[in-house]
């Protein structure tokens, strides 16, 4: 089981890629979104060179909604 705490840096999977961010699948079916100024500290013109669709990922958690099961 993932421990989800703010801070943590978790494994997901890849699910949906939007002009705004990365869509994740973690485990325990939470989900979460990375936003597009949180991929890099520079200026990102294109996700798609950052993520594909079914890649893992790494990333950090910066809020839990345990209700809706969101990162």
């Amino acid at each position: 089981m993932e421990d989800f705490s703010v801070g943590s840096v978790v494994k997901g999977v890849v699910t949906g890629i939007q002009s705004y961010g990365i869509f994740v699948k973690l485990e325990n079916d939470y989900t979460g979104l990375i936003h597009i100024s949180e991929i890099i500290e520079k200026y990102v013109s294109d996700i798609t060179k950052f993520a594909q669709i079914d890649e893992n990922v790494y990333a950090e958690i910066k809020e839990i909604d345990h209700d809706n099961k969101k990162c």
